[in-house]
């Protein structure tokens, strides 16, 4: 990780671009690998269930992909906020508030769906089971003072 001291009182945009660089190349080559291998992608992620959500950027415009974990729901994904246990929400979640239509890549199918952020009992049974199947996400939750969003993507 590239590393840049800020000035006092500011916020250090250059460390900011140089990690969003960083995440940017790292989720290009999971793309490209989930790409070649019809869905599947590994080293850390071996075995676990990916998508691709493709989003629009809330405030640039731009068209995004976000490689992500999911849990099945009946017909529907669930994904996480998690952002590795940041104090921050990650920006996709910000870009599905803003665009809810989206698209996801699942294994070699390409899926319309709407996005909704789960509340309640039904946001809390989808999080206590991901947490049980994947205990990473647990390990994310103890890493932040913020509610982790567990967002659906119902087919349109």
């Amino acid at each position: 990780m590239v590393t840049v001291t800020a000035a006092p009182g500011t916020l250090g945009a250059v460390t900011v671009a140089a990690v969003s660089n960083q995440i940017n190349d790292f989720n290009a080559s999971i793309v490209q690998e989930f790409r070649e291998h019809a869905g599947q992608v590994g080293g850390m992620f071996e075995g676990v269930p990916m998508l691709l959500l493709h989003n629009t950027g809330a405030k640039s415009g731009t068209p995004r992909i976000n490689p992500l974990a999911y849990r099945a729901v009946g017909d529907a994904w669930a994904v996480f906020g998690s952002f590795g246990g940041a104090p921050v929400h990650p920006a996709w979640y910000f870009n599905v508030l803003a665009d809810p239509d989206v698209e996801i890549e699942v294994g070699t199918e390409t899926v319309p769906v709407r996005a909704r952020v789960t509340t309640g009992d039904e946001r809390e049974a989808i999080w206590s089971a991901q947490k049980r199947d994947r205990s990473t996400f647990a390990d994310y939750e103890a890493k932040t003072d913020r509610e982790i969003p567990v967002v659906l993507l119902e087919r349109r």
